[in-house]
């Protein structure tokens, strides 16, 4: 997809891959306000701390979790390779100088140098070979495995049989030096220094090997913020300001305190009473309320993120193609965006969100319609369903039951199943049973954009050892096409094929886009908040002391 030779180096920060300036050109900037309606900023100088509303994390070690709630605090501990700029997306280089290659398959990363863990160990090479292969070796059990499919050696760590892997290094890194790392995929992919801005490609010290459990309470990165104490679990993760951090991102703030709550409701009531300054999603039914109170210091912003209603295909009663359409098109997404997200939220079209570039307007076609009646006929015709089907969703946000609930009574009204039961949980256990194919039903499956890339989301959600269990030759081969193909224009419809494909067969069902609602309260200003991985961008923020 690029024009080659492909070069990411600081000074150049124009000299991102052809690919992304064509296609990231048209990606929606990132919200950038301050202030309040009747308060300046706080000064940019340093001190003060804030308090950040968050959810209780997964893990804190980079390549254990994808979690948002987790990485919004990996992202303050760690520095990848390269982060994206939030106004467009493109890739530039943070713990890496430079990140270059002459053919999009052998690829050079060229570490900054003074990097040092929060221990003051160095940053070097060994360090991001370690932590890359600890993910990417299948019996670890790390969620972020799949993110490493792509450097050649993957196939030898995740035995297809489940056999004990001959290695545990990938073949395809190379230190070469403390300071430079060569990685060799198995094809051609022009969007890697993109998949380097996701916190999975983060370094590791020793210590996460030596005691790994003691090392995901209390995490050393190489980034702005370091931990303030051990995480205190569903209570509190605090952070201070790194001694010794030479980065790209020194921070303002002295530091950072995240505050756990299992309700987005109350979170956004301590907004309100003065007892939180930032609130990353405020919950969609709470957005009238939300723009009264803060004004100015509440954005509603285009966002990558959306839900879907994932399927456990193991489960023979959801084999047949034809029933799954039958479940998509009893569900009324417009009704169900306006009675509980106040249109905040907009009716999925697609299996790719309307900000990324490629996404194509009706792509889903009347699989996503709501049409009860069709949906009847052809639920008839695939079997019906018979026992109980059981709804899986997380207890974090109080919208999440609702939108099941009107899901399950839509189920039983259009398709006439009558026993529906939900399994609702914290997300830290939702998360194992899903990752595990151990549900017995639909679950709500949410996808936080990592980069703006239509392969992002299919390979993400339907790639290798997805959740749903679903998996198609023809699939995989339209993705390592368009990975691999010489202009834009024909990646794009490389990943067209793909998404077509998995429409047609329908292994989970797209729902709703989300718009990211956010609120802080006048004691922070220089508020950035974009909608790729970092979301808020915890080292810019200023706090009135």
């Amino acid at each position: 997809m690029l024009t080659r030779p492909h070069h990411l180096t600081r000074p150049q920060r124009r000299a991102a891959p052809a690919l992304l300036a064509l296609l990231l050109a048209l990606v929606p900037g990132c919200a950038r306000h301050t202030g309040s309606d009747d308060l300046p900023d706080p000064p940019a100088v340093p001190g003060g701390s804030y308090t950040v509303a968050l959810t209780e994390p997964d893990h804190l070690t980079p390549g254990r979790t994808t979690s948002s709630y987790a990485l919004q605090v990996i992202q303050g501990l760690f520095d990848t390779p390269v982060s994206l700029d939030p106004a467009d997306g493109h890739a530039v280089p943070l713990a890496a100088e430079s990140v270059t290659s002459d053919d999009q398959r052998v690829w050079t990363l060229r570490l900054r140098p003074g990097g040092v863990f929060h221990n003051g160990e160095p940053v070097t090479a060994r360090s991001f070979a370690a932590a890359w292969n600890a993910a990417a070796y299948g019996p670890n059990g790390w969620e972020t495995n799949g993110y490493f499919t792509q450097i050649d050696g993957y196939a030898e760590l995740n035995p297809a049989d489940g056999a004990e892997p001959p290695t545990s290094e990938l073949r395809g890194l190379d230190v070469v030096d403390d300071s430079t790392l060569r990685v060799t995929l198995g094809a051609p992919f022009s969007q890697f220094p993109m998949l380097l801005a996701f916190p999975a490609f983060a370094p590791l010290p020793a210590a996460a090997f030596a005691d790994p459990a003691g090392y995901d309470r209390h995490p050393l990165g190489n980034g702005p913020f370091a931990m303030d104490g051990d995480w205190q679990h569903n209570q509190r993760i605090d952070l201070h300001r790194a001694a010794g951090y030479a980065g790209l991102r020194p921070p303002t703030a002295d530091g950072v305190h995240f505050r756990i709550f299992t309700s987005k409701d109350t979170a956004f009531t301590e907004l309100r009473a003065g007892h939180v300054d930032f609130m990353t999603n405020v919950p969609a039914a709470r957005a009238y309320e939300a723009k009264r109170t803060f004004g100015r210091r509440y954005t509603v912003r285009p966002s990558g993120t959306m839900d879907y209603l994932g399927l456990p295909l193991w489960d023979a009663r959801y084999a047949r193609p034809e029933l799954r359409r039958a479940l998509s098109m009893a569900i009324d997404r417009r009704g169900i965006t306006r009675a509980i997200f106040n249109e905040v939220f907009a009716p999925a079209d697609s299996l790719v969100a309307p900000m990324i570039p490629g996404h194509r307007a009706g792509a889903c076609g009347d699989t996503c319609a709501y049409r009860p009646d069709e949906a009847k006929a052809l639920f008839d015709r695939a079997g019906g369903f018979t026992g109980t089907l059981e709804l899986y969703f997380a207890n974090s946000d109080p919208t999440y039951e609702q939108w099941m609930t009107a899901v399950a009574n839509e189920l039983k009204q259009n398709l006439g199943i009558r026993d529906i039961a939900f399994r609702k949980m914290s997300g830290a256990d939702l998360g194992p049973i899903l990752n595990g194919r151990k549900a017995t039903g639909p679950y709500r499956q949410n996808w936080v954009v990592d980069y703006p890339s239509v392969q992002n989301y299919l390979a993400g959600l339907l790639g290798r050892d997805n959740r749903t269990g679903w998996s198609n030759a023809a699939f995989d081969d339209a993705l390592t096409r368009g990975n691999a193909a010489a202009t834009p224009a024909e990646s794009i419809a490389q990943y067209h094929r793909a998404e077509d494909i998995a429409l047609a067969e329908l292994p989970l069902i797209p729902l709703w886009n989300w718009q990211d609602q956010t609120a802080w309260s006048s004691r922070v200003g220089n508020v950035t908040v974009d909608p790729y991985v970092a979301g808020l961008h915890l080292e810019k923020v200023t706090v009135r002391h």
